[in-house]
């Protein structure tokens, strides 16, 4: 029972502390843009649920912190709820109070206020790999083959040790990490390479084999594999402005590789096992924390990214589906029925629900928790 006790203490104190850092910016975001467009700001929460503490400032917000710390919110005059929902009493506001009010802003005002929250990720995301690259530097390994390991993808297409990688499929590849993120993604797909040999261009065909292999955290992943192994690796630090363009680079591989997994996880080529929730959350926030601060930093950019592009995916409750609506009002010229709407967000939070339980479980079959209930039963 003890090491349960420090277990859940050790990886909810570092879950706490990471998401939160977070959901603040992304809920920052928000606040900061409606504040310039003039929108009162009534509630600003970091958690759900009962409220632990708060306070209230002089433009009338009240900031707190509540018992759940799975996400945040703010509440922005005019709203019915936090999910934005429009109040049914806007309708009788005085002139003076649609003046503050959120839904009776124009239409870009509140499309940008809505994205400000997930672009505020990307931006915390880039903040952090700029320090990164520019303090400790950004891991630099040049696309050159060292080994090919004999029977694998590699031998079988006829690479060879020495070759050094150029393009894959037409992508230019500067680093082995380029690659690897594109071979990764393409278990039984069929890549087209070039690499410079003696001096020459030579163009091979090559299929990454799947491999599955569970990971230090304990968690089953499955990736294409070609069986080559890299030179060597550096660290350089960079200039602060070629840091952060270097930062601007890497939130965006990293975005387009996250959006390419969901893509053939909705294909089927990939399996839904590799979803995790908020306990594999916990679970690697400790495992991060126990590695030291640099490790803390960087699962907090790519935990950053990610929160960005859910809360961009078109679905009610999400930002992402507060754009779709305005999509549709700004095709309409007027926004849609509040009934519509109604029916949308209560859609929108049965997906959301459903995708939770369903990560939720994976993460429960990932720990074999599910596998010692049933065993304590047979």
């Amino acid at each position: 029972m003890n090491d349960i006790l420090s277990y859940a203490w050790t990886n909810g104190l570092a879950f706490v502390f990471i998401l939160s850092v977070i959901v603040f910016i992304h809920e920052m975001g928000h606040f900061l843009v409606a504040r310039m467009n003039g929108v009162r700001v009534e509630v600003f929460s970091i958690g759900f649920g009962p409220e632990l503490f708060g306070w209230n400032t002089r433009s009338g917000t009240r900031w707190k912190v509540s018992l759940l710390p799975l996400g945040g919110y703010v509440k922005f005059f005019g709203d019915a709820n936090a999910a934005s929902m429009p109040d049914a009493e806007a309708k009788e506001m005085t002139d003076a109070e649609k003046a503050v009010s959120f839904p009776f802003k124009r239409l870009p005002q509140r499309a940008a206020i809505v994205v400000a929250g997930p672009l505020a990720n990307f931006v915390l995301a880039i903040a952090i790999f700029a320090v990164l690259f520019a303090t400790i530097g950004q891991r630099v390994t040049p696309p050159d083959i060292s080994t090919v390991i004999p029977d694998s993808a590699a031998a079988e297409a006829g690479l060879q040790p020495g070759d050094l990688v150029l393009r894959i499929d037409d992508q230019p590849i500067s680093r082995f990490e380029d690659m690897q993120a594109i071979v990764r993604e393409s278990a039984g797909e069929t890549l087209r390479m070039v690499v410079r040999r003696d001096g020459k261009e030579v163009a091979v065909t090559i299929t990454p084999r799947a491999v599955e292999r569970e990971d230090r955290f304990g968690n089953v992943q499955r990736f294409g594999l070609i069986g080559v192994t890299r030179a060597g690796v550096t660290f350089v630090k960079l200039d602060p402005i070629a840091a952060v363009g270097a930062a601007f680079t890497e939130t965006g591989s990293l975005s387009v590789a996250t959006l390419r997994a969901v893509g053939q996880i909705i294909k089927g080529t990939r399996g839904t096992e590799e979803l995790g929730g908020p306990v594999r959350i916990i679970q690697l926030s400790g495992q991060v924390a126990k590695e030291g601060p640099l490790t803390v930093f960087w699962f907090m950019a790519l935990l950053s990214i990610n929160l960005g592009l859910i809360n961009l995916m078109p679905v009610p409750m999400l930002d992402g589906g507060h754009l779709l609506f305005y999509a549709f009002e700004a095709l309409r010229g007027r926004p849609l029925s509040e009934r519509t709407q109604e029916y949308g967000f209560r859609i929108g939070l049965a997906m959301v629900l459903a995708l939770m339980v369903f990560a939720t479980w994976n993460d429960l079959v990932q720990l074999r928790l599910v596998d010692y209930v049933v065993g304590l039963f047979s």
